[in-house]
């Protein structure tokens, strides 16, 4: 007689838990109907191999099942590590790693740094002057930041102006700030292809939502068409923000 005890209802639902999670990705990533593609033949497999016991049929299934592992590995591969980041994102994983991280990872913007930011994008976003952002927090930015020209310099609102400024040769570059000083700028962010941009943005916001996708920084944007200023944050947009939403976003997200 079948014996069901404590361990399989645990077995149980640490699968259920496990198809949530890799639903809710797929589901985010718009791959929802390929998930369900993949699920099908998984119960189509299992049906022919283990109920029917077809054997020809069921080896066949099995090689494409073998085969299938890699192929969803290489196709899904930006999923992948996107669950892998959030998995190590996630404040209690945080928290643990505080525990036995140096102090230089606890290091946080405060007040004073990120008002200059934010006064910066003000004036900018009314000159109409584009502006790329990117603010590390856990994720290490070093191999960003070195793809432009190192800075080290205090957070200071005329400097991020004049970095930013139309005839600056770093004003098309992403400016980083690490350990509250600009670290460097003139640096090149990862684009994100996503179809969800509205057409309306453009590269500097694509890059800010590449970066935010990949890390866990927070990258702050300013329109050169509209003066408008967004946050990009953990993949998502934040548009249209005003001084008190940009500083109230900055505070909130950078208060870990």
């Amino acid at each position: 007689m079948f014996e069901f005890g404590i361990k399989d209802i645990i077995d149980i639902f640490c699968v259920a838990l496990m198809l949530y999670y890799i639903y809710r990705l797929m589901k985010e990533s718009r791959s929802l109907n390929v998930f369900i593609g993949i699920m099908v033949f998984t119960l189509m497999w299992l049906f022919v191999s283990q109920i029917l016991e077809m054997r020809l049929l069921g080896s066949i299934m099995d090689k494409l099942v073998s085969v299938g592992v890699i192929a969803i590995i290489i196709l899904f591969q930006d999923e992948i590590r996107q669950f892998l980041y959030n998995l190590g994102a996630h404040r209690r994983v945080k928290s643990i790693i505080r525990l036995f991280s140096s102090g230089e990872n606890k290091d946080k913007e405060d007040r004073d740094s990120i008002m200059p930011v934010v006064m910066a994008c003000m004036n900018m976003g009314r000159a109409k002057i584009g502006a790329l952002i990117v603010v590390e927090r856990l994720s290490s930015l070093s191999d960003i930041a070195d793809t432009g020209d190192i800075i080290n310099a205090n957070i200071n609102q005329r400097l991020i102006e004049n970095i930013f400024f139309k005839n600056s040769p770093l004003h098309d570059g992403a400016m980083i700030i690490s350990r509250k000083r600009i670290r460097a700028a003139g640096c090149i962010l990862p684009v994100s292809h996503s179809l969800d941009i509205p057409k309306e943005l453009g590269l500097r916001h694509r890059a800010a939502l590449g970066i935010s996708q990949e890390t866990d920084a927070i990258a702050i944007v300013v329109s050169e068409e509209t003066g408008r200023i967004a946050v990009a944050i953990k993949g998502q947009f934040h548009l249209r923000l005003s001084a008190e939403n940009l500083e109230s976003i900055l505070t909130k997200e950078l208060d870990l």
